[in-house]
């Protein structure tokens, strides 16, 4: 004998129901893995650039404004000077999805594939998409150029 399925309504919202507490039981899951959190230096695609070498010389001072920044594609880093003078760098790959930003202005460094905006003197995150801050890179000013540290 063939068997007859009937759907009630009640067994649409039950399962409606359990699909949809699996989903956000999922994603809290997958949110605060390991797995998506920041990788290091070196780690492979959509990590963020490869770690500089210690002692490089990256720019002369002179081709950083005061209040604005210079973007190395190369390394990539962008540098940026305070308004007081003081040199601050940070990978230039945005931590949203990889993107290489584009511009320093106004004490904001700019990405320009999703929007996201970072404070220019911290990495910090002004306006999303990105999740994290531009990770720093430690950089001294000798004999009036910039080398990492």
């Amino acid at each position: 004998m063939s068997e007859v399925f009937t759907f009630s309504r009640r067994s649409g919202l039950l399962g409606l129901g359990v699909a949809l507490g699996a989903g956000v039981a999922g994603y809290v899951v997958a949110r605060s893995s390991s797995a998506a959190r920041g990788k290091g230096l070196t780690t492979a695609a959509n990590g963020y650039g490869a770690a500089p070498t210690e002692g490089r010389r990256l720019a002369g001072l002179a081709q950083v404004p005061v209040g604005g920044g210079l973007i190395l594609t190369s390394a990539p880093i962008v540098l940026t000077r305070g308004g007081n003078g003081t040199v601050h760098a940070f990978s230039a790959v945005c931590t949203h999805q990889g993107c290489t930003v584009s511009s320093v202005r106004n004490g904001v460094i700019g990405c320009p594939c999703h929007g996201s905006r970072f404070d220019a003197q911290t990495g910090a995150v002004l306006a999303g998409p990105a999740p994290r801050p531009l990770p720093p890179i430690a950089v001294v000013v000798r004999g009036g150029d910039i080398y990492t540290a």
